[in-house]
This record gives structure tokens, C-alpha cells and sequence, in this order.
């Protein structure tokens, strides 16, 4: 054990050793009773990388007393699942206790995987625990998510991060307390801070750490060169990506500037694809500023643009620009709306005729049938408008999707369509 890496050496073996995860392992919460009266049942750990869930996973087993049985999804299939079920078998007939089978990336397996070992759960062969990174309910099936409870683990604190150093650096047998090292107070925060929530990357980065130090302190100039140029946690396509946008988005729409530049330095700084972000600009220009500011898509289109002819860093400013002002600029979802219910009524009201007056007429035959006829022509009509004519299908007559928000210069337009209607009325139309 003593050539493995640190971050194996120092995992827990206790629920007292194991730090983090308050919410679930605090005294008196219920998944820390169950496991401490060996109540095991089938359970799902969603959370982030090194937040605990391969640790938790065999510090149940052992306070259970139950065989520990480990598969990684990347790498088992059909076979692997069926073999690990006769040592169930195996171990519930010869030896009198429980196994528990712990599937590592669970979100990886396919369906007949999953459905391979769902009835050897449900008849007591075995307990399964999976450890996840995304969310169960779009990676994980139905039958699988019902008969297992999902618990979710969070990214560790600072604190809870600086508790596994020190361990580690006091630990002689397993961790580094037998090299005397120190680390200051300074170091240890800056180290803790560098891993993101991440114990396992912590005590690999300590570990490093110590190799590069000769004498009996690590310094902070030390950590700072072994932390260099390592990146946030993120997780392109993962939830943490999706969650990362949508508080993007979501910022914008809530027109405050500060938290929208925070979270699009998160996705830049994580390694997101800048033009990715630039798309994503240009739909909140759409979708929540519209034409209570038509000059939010002109921004957001620009900033596009010059980040394709720039690049990075510089062109990332341009899309900091972009957010500043969707972000502050005037909100409507007016013809976002107004879009999804004309999508709606196309999809729905089947393939309705287009009224004669508007149909083209571009042969003899059109004209004699009467394509055309009646049409009048806006240019034609006082103040450009055709006052009580109908664009709509029959079937539609009246239908209003546009409504224009009292924001921007969505107020104007909302007034020139009143004055257009007031206008119909008086001309006996709808």
C-alpha cells in the first residue's frame, strides 16, 4: 500500500474520518443512522469528482460488514455483472453476510447493463450503490432510479479540504507524517482553494508538493508552482456545464451585470469554447431583450464576430462587453412568446389555405381564378396602412401572438399597434 498514491493511501475508513457531507452524515441524519444500524439499501451518489463517493461507498461496506464488490462502467459489461453476481451468490450461502456491489460511473452503462443486475436487487442478492457525476434522472433508467434512493454529495468546502491536508501531513503510517513536513497556514488555504472542492486532486497535488520540497516546510511559493496552470472543475457537456449556462442566462435575464460576468469568467476560465458562448449571447438577446432594445442582437452579434477574428484573450472582452449590456439593457420575452404560439398553432391547425387576396397571381390563369383580388396595397393607403384588411387563414381570424411589454421601445411599438387597431375598428374590421 505504501507505493499507492497518497489520495488511496488516505482514504477513509470511518464515517468519523470521513470529512464533508454534513448534510447526509451529520449525528442523527438519516443516512448516517441507517448505515451505522446496518440498514443497507440501494442507493445512487450524484456529486462531483473527489466530493466522497467511492470512500462512502466502502466505508459503508465495512461498517456493514457486507463484501465490497467494485465494477467501473467504463470498462465492465454484461459478463463482468454476472460474474459479480454468483460471488453475491457465493458469499450470501457460504458466508452468512451481504455483498455489496458498487459500480463506479453508472451513468455509463446502457440499458439491458442496467437492467442485467436489477432483478439480483431486487431480490436481496445483492445491494448496489452507483456513483454518478450526472444527473440521474436523464442518465440512469426508470426501473433502476425506483429502487434506488439518490442521495446527492457536494464539492468540499475549503475547510473540509484544509482538514484532509492536515491528515494527510500528520498521518506516519499512511500519509507524510513520518518526513516531519509543515505546511503554513497561507499554503495550506492556497492549496485547499486550488483543488476546487476536490480532496482526491488536494492530496495529489500535497503529494507533489512534498516531492519538490527538500527541507521541512512546503511553502507557499512551492504550492503556487505546483498549482500552476491547472484549471477550475469543470465538465464539458456535463451537468456542471449546463448549470454554468443556465446561471449564465439566467443572470442576464435578472439584469445584474456582476453575476453575469462571474459566471461566463467560470465557463471561460473552466475551458469553455468562447464561441459556444457567443451563440448562447446572441439567444439571450432574442429570447429575453427582443425589441425592447434591438440593438442587444447588433451587440451580440458583434461580439461574436470579433471574437472569431481576435481570439483569446482579447476577443473574450467583447463578449464580457455583450453581457454588460444584455444584461443591463431593457427586458422582453414578447417575441419569444409570440414565436412559440405561432409554432404552435402552425404545427397544430394543419395546412391551412393561404387567403385568396394574398396568394400570388403571376399567370393568367391565377388572375382568373381570383388570386390577388381584392388585395390592397399598404403604399396605396393613407398613412401606409390598410386599415381593416386580414393576413390571417380563416381559421385563425383575430389570432394575437405579439404583445408588446411596457419596457424599451417595446412602449412604442406597443402604442403604433393600438393606433393600427383603433384604426381597423373604424374601418369595421376585426
Amino acid at each position: 500500500m505504501t507505493d499507492a498514491p497518497l489520495a488511496e493511501r488516505m482514504r477513509p475508513t470511518t464515517l468519523d474520518g470521513f470529512f464533508g457531507q454534513q448534510h447526509l452524515l451529520a449525528p442523527g441524519k438519516p443516512l448516517r443512522e441507517a448505515i451505522e444500524s446496518g440498514q443497507l439499501h440501494s442507493m445512487i451518489f450524484w456529486g462531483p469528482p473527489g466530493s466522497g463517493k467511492t470512500t462512502l461507498a466502502r466505508v459503508i461496506s465495512r461498517v456493514s460488514g457486507a463484501r465490497f464488490l467494485s465494477l467501473s462502467a467504463v470498462l465492465a459489461g454484461v459478463k463482468d455483472i454476472r460474474d459479480a453476481v454468483a460471488t453475491a451468490r457465493t458469499v450470501r450461502d457460504l458466508e452468512q453476510r451481504p455483498t455489496l456491489l458498487f459500480i463506479d460511473e453508472v451513468h455509463r452503462f446502457n440499458k439491458a447493463q442496467q437492467d442485467a443486475f436489477l432483478p439480483h436487487v431486487e431480490d436481496g442478492t445483492l445491494t448496489f450503490i452507483g456513483a454518478t457525476t450526472e444527473n440521474p434522472s436523464f442518465a440512469l433508467n426508470n426501473a433502476l432510479l425506483s429502487r434506488a434512493r439518490v442521495y446527492l454529495l457536494h464539492a468540499l468546502e475549503t475547510e473540509d479540504i484544509e482538514r484532509v491536508l492536515a491528515r494527510a501531513l500528520s498521518d506516519p503510517v499512511q500519509g507524510l507524517g513520518d518526513r516531519g513536513l509543515r505546511l503554513s497556514e497561507e499554503a495550506a488555504n492556497l492549496l485547499a482553494r486550488s483543488a476546487d472542492g476536490d480532496a482526491r486532486r488536494a492530496l495529489n497535488l500535497l503529494e507533489l508538493a512534498a516531492r519538490m520540497t527538500a527541507g521541512e516546510e512546503i511553502t507557499s511559493a512551492t504550492v503556487a508552482e505546483v498549482i500552476a496552470g491547472s484549471v477550475r472543475r469543470f465538465d464539458k457537456g456535463g451537468d456542471i456545464f449546463y448549470d454554468q449556462i443556465s446561471a449564465l442566462h439566467k443572470s442576464v435575464r435578472g439584469s445584474d451585470p456582476n453575476a453575469a460576468l462571474y459566471w461566463l469568467a467560470r465557463m471561460i476560465d473552466g475551458g469553455c469554447d468562447p464561441l459556444y458562448v457567443a451563440r448562447r449571447i446572441v439567444r439571450m438577446a432574442s429570447e429575453d431583450i427582443g425589441n425592447a432594445d434591438p440593438r442587444a442582437l447588433d451587440l451580440a452579434l458583434n461580439a461574436w464576430q470579433a471574437h472569431e477574428r481576435l481570439g483569446s484573450p482579447e476577443g473574450e472582452l467583447a463578449l464580457a462587453q455583450a453581457v454588460v449590456y444584455l444584461a443591463c439593457a431593457a427586458k422582453s420575452n414578447a417575441v419569444y412568446l409570440a414565436w412559440n404560439a405561432a409554432l404552435a398553432d402552425a404545427r397544430s391547425s394543419g395546412s391551412l389555405d393561404v387567403p385568396v387576396h394574398l396568394r400570388n397571381a403571376p399567370t393568367k390563369l391565377l388572375k382568373e381564378l381570383g388570386h390577388g383580388r381584392a388585395y390592397r396595397y399598404a403604399h396605396d393607403e393613407p398613412e401606409g396602412y390598410a386599415a381593416g384588411e386580414t393576413y390571417l387563414p380563416d381559421a385563425l381570424a383575430g389570432r394575437r401572438y405579439y404583445r408588446p411589454v411596457d419596457r424599451g421601445l417595446e412602449i412604442r411599438i406597443r402604442e403604433k399597434l393600438e393606433r393600427l387597431e383603433a384604426l381597423d375598428k373604424a374601418a369595421g374590421g376585426d
